[in-house]
């Protein structure tokens, strides 16, 4: 059974059921504000959730010699859409590189790098790459590096688990 509907006089404004249709209006208006800003605040959190980036941190050794190696081997690396920072320390011969894992992988920066002619620990450069060198920058290819798996054992040094 639908509530009684009534006309109040020279205000055209209706009750419906006891209620007035400006209270009815403002409820509605309220709501409407109150729906408004929960789907304000899920797109705001659902954007930020996609926007972020997990950054992944890599380390590893690269052979090399000098300044020059340094600006070759670190541009090698940053070349690679994800990577966003690229280090390479001359004396300890390691990269450390922090990168997006959904758009690159530890590897492919190790694969850039080797292309543009310098060992890492896990790919030897082309021949043709490494002749390519300045002859400052050509290394001894028995030169020793950092590895990754020696920093591990490294930190694991002087307690058990």
């Amino acid at each position: 059974m639908n509530p009684p509907i009534k006309k109040l006089p020279n205000c055209g404004k209706y009750i419906f059921g006891g209620y007035m249709s400006s209270k009815l209006t403002k409820y509605n208006r309220n709501m409407k504000k109150v729906i408004l800003a929960l789907v304000i605040f899920a797109t705001v959190g659902i954007t930020s959730a996609m926007a972020q980036e997990k950054v992944t941190m890599a380390t590893f050794g690269v052979r090399g010699n000098c300044g020059m190696c340094k600006g070759t081997i670190e541009k090698a690396a940053k070349a690679v859409d994800g990577v966003t920072n690229a280090i390479w320390d001359k004396t300890a011969k390691k990269m450390e590189v922090s990168f997006d894992a959904k758009k690159t992988s530890a590897m492919a920066i190790q694969k850039a790098v080797a292309a543009s002619g310098y060992d890492t620990e896990k790919m030897t450069a082309p021949e043709k790459a490494y002749d390519g060198l300045h002859g400052c920058c050509q290394y001894d290819k028995d030169q020793k590096m950092t590895t990754s798996e020696k920093k591990m054992e490294d930190a694991h040094k002087g307690h058990n688990h």
